[in-house]
């Protein structure tokens, strides 16, 4: 039996409030992404403690989520494509659900590894599958709404991670901090089961799995060595080995996609380049997720070691960023289709930069109240700008390449965040390491291991001068990234001017499917 079905909502969810409704139920998969990006950070203490897990070990514990994940961000894209963006988004919740229990009681660090490397396979298929299920569910006039609230799903869970998990930490015990993923989860396959209709690209050709091979191993081999390379320096063997080396098979990667493009559907369609919004877009969004990373991995640490925050203290002084960053998501989806994405995000910038620009200015003298000024125009800016960069890149894509063209959007966005972590990082660390004061210290390893070691050693010696010089060299560390994040968010509001287009992308028209089944229509984009 051939029917028509226009790519809608139901009656009882059409129209704009349809769209908030539906999409942030949807939204939900993504927020337990977001939460489990940074949730682990505030907890990785008392698995230290708790588990006995060596540096090494709380390394792997937090690598082996981001190697999985880079490795399957762009195969999950093509899969959805087409074999049902549906059904992988409905086994990427239950594998992430799974993966949060298997986290949550976990006896040993190799075993926690092995869990997050199960969440990072969910987590590879959710990101780029959400966003692509609802490009192709919702109406051209409902998208940019139900882009910006899908986005927000996973961009609130980033810096409401530290805070969840401090409220957790302070109540329960470590493994709360992963089994709050697990009803999260539910939620969400409930909602996919119940609001989003299948959908898959007929027409598509066989896999590729050579250039699946290649991009696995180049992605694993860049973000590996960029990880390394934030602990050994980038001057190191042991960094520079893997990062050269998935520069290189990445390299051959997109010659061998130039090739299988020409007969069959490639791994990334490197024609979407051509497109100015799509570019423009996905630049901007790997910008701006270099900047927000580093800035999160900073900024705890700056609240626990220098004005002496606990673990919940740091969660809920991140509050300012958090309301900020919601303020902004909800202003640029009100205005971006009168005015466009070039003006939201050059704005956007302008305003992160300014936030940035203010913290750089931070001393150990600094209060709290003037620090969350600039937490909450960075968060603004965040908001205004990351939803609508992201719209930008996706917004016009064809709906038979939804999930592949939005799995190269994030994939780009996951290297961003990793290098930003990585450069950023190093870069504080260098520069605390050359500003502390360490005159025959008992415990000047440690001291120089992190802020928070730094700050240890010295209650345990009783020493005031050792506390000063250890926070006074952490916050001029920070200064300098603040620095550096706020030149180049400066840049990046120059780069939005100039490329990226004044209007959002007319998108593509309504697909018809064909070949459903009576009890659960397909949305295909078989237009016949």
């Amino acid at each position: 039996m051939r029917y028509t079905l226009s790519l809608t909502w139901e009656p009882h969810v059409c129209g704009k409030r349809g769209t908030v409704v539906g999409a942030r139920r949807v939204a939900l998969c993504l927020l337990a992404v977001g939460l489990d990006t940074t949730v682990l950070n505030t907890a990785l203490p008392t698995l230290s403690t708790t588990l006995g897990a060596s540096t090494s070990e709380l390394q792997w514990i937090t690598d082996s989520y981001n190697l999985v994940l880079a490795a399957l961000l762009l195969p999950a894209g093509l899969l959805g494509d087409r074999y049902g963006r549906k059904r992988l988004i409905m086994g990427a919740l239950a594998v992430f659900g799974a993966g949060s229990v298997w986290s949550a009681y976990s006896t040993s660090p190799g075993e926690l590894a092995a869990a997050r490397a199960v969440l990072g396979v969910g987590a590879a298929f959710l990101i780029p599958l959400v966003v692509a299920g609802v490009l192709v569910l919702f109406e051209p006039a409902e998208r940019p709404r139900a882009i910006a609230v899908v986005t927000l799903g996973s961009m609130v869970g980033i810096p409401l991670g530290p805070i969840a998990g401090g409220l957790l930490l302070h109540g329960f015990w470590w493994g709360s901090v992963f089994l709050i993923n697990a009803p999260v989860a539910v939620v969400g396959l409930i909602a996919v089961a119940t609001l989003l209709p299948e959908s898959r690209n007929p027409d598509a050709s066989g896999l590729d799995p050579f250039g699946i091979a290649l991009s696995a191993a180049g992605m694993v081999g860049v973000t590996y060595g960029v990880i390394e390379a934030g602990d050994r320096g980038w001057t190191d063997v042991r960094s520079l080995g893997p990062l050269i080396g998935g520069v290189v098979i990445l390299g051959l990667f997109i010659v061998v996609e130039r090739r299988v493009a020409r007969t069959r559907d490639a791994l990334i369609d490197l024609a979407l380049f051509r497109a100015r919004a799509y570019t423009a877009g996905t630049i901007l969004v790997t910008i701006m997720a270099f900047a927000l990373f580093g800035v999160l991995f900073n900024t705890p640490q700056y609240l626990r070691g220098v004005l002496g925050a606990d673990s919940l203290g740091t969660g809920l002084r991140l509050l300012p960023m958090l309301g900020a960053m919601m303020v902004g998501v909800q202003t640029a989806t009100r205005v971006v289709q009168r005015i466009g994405p070039k003006a939201i995000v050059t704005v956007g910038l302008l305003v992160t930069s300014a936030g940035l620009f203010l913290g750089a200015f931070t001393t150990t003298a600094t209060s709290y109240g003037e620090a969350a000024v600039w937490f909450a125009l960075f968060g603004l800016g965040v908001g205004l700008s990351i939803p609508t960069a992201t719209l930008a890149a996706v917004g016009s894509l064809e709906k038979a390449r939804a999930g592949a063209g939005s799995a190269l959007v994030f994939a780009t966005r996951q290297l961003g965040s990793t290098v930003g972590v990585a450069i950023l990082g190093t870069l504080a660390l260098a520069r605390y390491r050359g500003g502390l004061d360490l005159p025959g210290a008992a415990g000047d390893t440690a001291a120089r291991d992190s802020v928070t070691s730094g700050v240890a050693v010295a209650h345990r010696l009783h020493d005031p001068a050792l506390l000063t010089s250890v926070q006074t060299a952490f916050v001029h560390g920070m200064d300098l990234t603040l620095w550096l994040c706020g030149g180049i968010s400066l840049a990046g509001a120059a780069l939005a001017l100039a490329i990226l287009p004044g209007h959002t992308p007319p998108p593509t028209a309504p697909a018809v499917p064909s070949q459903a089944s009576p009890s659960e229509p397909a949305l295909t984009e078989d237009v016949r």
